[in-house]
């Protein structure tokens, strides 16, 4: 097992990685010392597949909630509290959030307001949740009018990520977490990107030596991120790559059409379109960054929406500054650039062009 450690406000903290890890999820919360309780926070949908199993080292009554995008809302999160409350728990009181990335926000949201803060524990059930959400402290959820627009910064005390929990995964929420190893491999390290080129059936194959290496490499990397930039002044925002124009087909869809990976697939092919338009990119590396995304499968359809129908949700997105949205591009695969402003006219065209070059990928 793996320890990949991550340096927070409050103080450095742990992901453990690897196969048999929820098997040590006992001893690790032993480590936390002086808890008056564990409070484990869930949805039905994992808790059918490992309530079982977690209850075998966590012999704790779950806390159960709709992990749907649809319910990330701020009535949840009151939900959770009173439940915490009847439950008895206090200041001292651990939260354990199992599932995945909507788990992760919103129990990370209700740990870090309950009583002004209760410590928490992420064990991650998918790949997104494993290489992106559980690590770095983000929480948060939704409004109406976008996608975590109320939320805080609060670091975990520990990590569990297990890949036993990946075997369980729909293959299509499998495929959904893979859009974010991709986003890794762009941003910051061309040997994972060039290893997803070479190996992506093995990965779709649920290959174990293949995603142990995926999923540590994207852990090392969130880490190191967000060790240097906690709070997103910086270099955290280059882990925003493809999720400004995700985030904003999520809003304008109701979360209905698109998960989240999806969504941040065809995010990222608009990005490195605009990329290419502000000669930042070769056509070579957006050509294999495209190529990559395609050989994960098929995107559901953007359909018929336009880029006027995303301009004011692009508009309140946490990155836009003085009304202006601050794009994340690649510079080349491996190192990209952040706070880049594009032209709107630039953005309208590289998004009415997104599905027509994604199709061409998917051919070659």
């Amino acid at each position: 097992m793996r320890r990949i450690r991550v340096v927070s406000s409050s103080g450095v903290y742990s992901i453990h990685f690897g196969e048999g890890a929820l098997a040590k999820a006992k001893a690790l919360l032993a480590q936390l010392h002086d808890s008056t309780g564990t409070f484990v926070l869930s949805s039905p949908r994992v808790w059918r597949h490992w309530g079982r199993a977690v209850t075998k080292v966590i012999p704790r009554r779950a806390i159960l909630f709709d992990d749907a995008e649809s319910a990330k809302r701020l009535a949840t999160v009151e939900g959770i509290a009173r439940q915490l409350v009847r439950a008895g728990a206090d200041r001292r009181a651990i939260v354990v959030a199992i599932g995945g990335g909507v788990v992760g926000d919103v129990a990370g949201f209700a740990a870090a307001t309950y009583l002004r803060g209760v410590r928490l524990v992420h064990i991650p059930t998918t790949v997104v949740a494993q290489v992106d959400s559980a690590v770095g402290g983000k929480t948060g959820v939704d409004l109406p009018e976008g996608k975590n627009l109320v939320g805080a910064f609060y670091p975990p005390r520990l990590v569990i990520a297990d890949p036993a929990f990946l075997r369980t995964l729909p293959h299509r929420e499998f495929r959904s977490g893979l859009y974010e190893v991709i986003k890794y491999g762009v941003i910051a390290d061309s040997k994972l990107f060039e290893f997803l080129e070479k190996r992506m059936d093995a990965v779709l194959r649920r290959d174990p030596k293949a995603l142990a290496y995926i999923i540590s490499r994207s852990i090392a990397i969130k880490a190191r991120v967000v060790s240097e930039d906690e709070r997103e002044s910086g270099l955290r925002q280059i882990l925003n790559f493809g999720h400004t124009l995700g985030h904003a087909l999520e809003t304008a869809t109701n979360y209905r059409r698109f998960l989240h990976g999806e969504a941040i697939g065809w995010g990222m092919i608009a990005a490195t379109l605009l990329a290419v338009a502000k000669g930042g990119l070769s056509d070579r590396e957006a050509t294999r960054i495209i190529r990559l995304i395609a050989t994960v499968g098929p995107l559901p359809p953007i359909g018929k929406m336009g880029a006027a129908q995303l301009r004011p949700i692009l508009a309140a997105d946490k990155k836009t500054r003085g009304g202006r949205v601050r794009w994340v591009l690649p510079r080349r695969i491996g190192t990209t650039r952040w706070g880049i402003d594009v032209p709107w006219l630039v953005v309208a065209r590289a998004f009415a062009e997104t599905p027509r070059v994604a199709a061409l990928a998917e051919l070659r």
